[in-house]
């Protein structure tokens, strides 16, 4: 609990609206299954007309996605993902075309907007997992396009890690550890360090760039590589944004992790796999970084520290 104390009636006024007009998202709730056919809020990976990311890159250089798409099919019941005050209607388009519509719902502790769905109602209140409204015939707009409800926190923050449904503690797996992930390293040995840097997590980066939010495991080049966890696959992940052979991967989220595997090709993007499954290959390190620990950048969604899981049958 933050508690601010105020020497003077005007900055507490200003922080008071501040607070109003961009409420807080907080960290650690989970929001309810938004879309019926979808329990577990799987968000959009990429298609040809982009990726349903938060962050990705928006197509014609038109900066950056601010919000999340959850995939939904055309037609399919919307639910509310938390209890609130609904508003609207909320346009995306501008132009009245089938999609182009929409609900604002603000409660106590969140604010979002969703986006390509028709609410049964703008206004008054709704209650968490009440009927929202339905999807909007996106086909009809966008021809094959991974249909979606568009997520979108009032503030611009990301609103990923509410929308992973919370997990009964007798389901929990954060305990269990991660499947092989390298062929020829069966213990998911970490990389130590080389000339171009160390593979722990929270390795400092060279030149100050701050520190290693992932795991290196080591892989030689080509190797195949197998899923750690089962879960929903997406992507394509790009860590250097520049082309060079290793910029590829792929993110799984499910079975209670969330993790984006890098310099790796993955046999698809998208759709479910089972832990211990081929995922895909190794890519040519050696090409770019001629010297170095061959290796798989392996980053829990949420930036924590995976050595834990990657340890297998230590302690045992």
């Amino acid at each position: 609990t933050v508690v601010f104390s105020c020497f003077s009636c005007f900055p507490c006024e200003v922080f008071t609206k501040q607070l109003e007009a961009h409420p807080p998202q907080q960290q650690h709730q989970h929001w309810a299954q938004i879309c019926s056919g979808n329990p577990t809020n799987e968000i959009r990976g990429c298609d040809r007309y982009g990726c349903g990311r938060f962050g990705a890159d928006r197509p014609g250089g038109k900066g950056k996605h601010i919000g999340v798409d959850v995939i939904c099919s055309d037609g399919a019941v919307v639910y509310a993902p938390f209890s609130g005050q609904l508003s609207g209607p909320i346009r995306f388009f501008h132009n009245g075309n089938l999609i182009d519509d929409g609900v604002q719902i603000k409660g106590p502790d969140f604010c979002v907007k969703l986006v390509c769905i028709h609410p049964f109602r703008y206004h008054g209140h709704v209650r968490r997992g009440q009927r929202l409204g339905k999807m909007l015939p996106m086909q009809k707009v966008y021809p094959g396009i991974i249909s979606h409800i568009h997520v979108e926190n009032c503030d611009h923050s990301d609103p990923t890690h509410l929308l992973t449904p919370a997990v009964p503690p007798s389901q929990q797996q954060h305990n269990e550890r991660w499947a092989a992930v390298c062929a020829g390293n069966p213990t998911n040995e970490i990389r130590g360090c080389d000339k171009y840097g160390c593979g722990y997590y929270g390795a400092p980066r060279r030149n100050g760039k701050g520190k290693h939010n992932a795991v290196d495991v080591i892989c030689a080049d080509g190797a195949t590589v197998y899923a750690p966890f089962s879960g929903q696959l997406s992507g394509p992940v790009k860590i250097f944004h520049n082309g060079n052979a290793i910029d590829d991967g792929v993110e799984i989220r499910g079975s209670g992790f969330c993790a984006k595997l890098l310099c790796i090709h993955p046999i698809r993007y998208n759709g479910p796999i089972s832990k211990g499954q081929v995922l895909g290959r190794m890519l040519p390190m050696q090409r770019v970084f001629p010297g170095i620990t061959s290796h798989i950048h392996i980053e829990n969604c949420d930036h924590t520290d995976p050595t834990s899981n990657l340890e297998r049958g230590k302690g045992q």
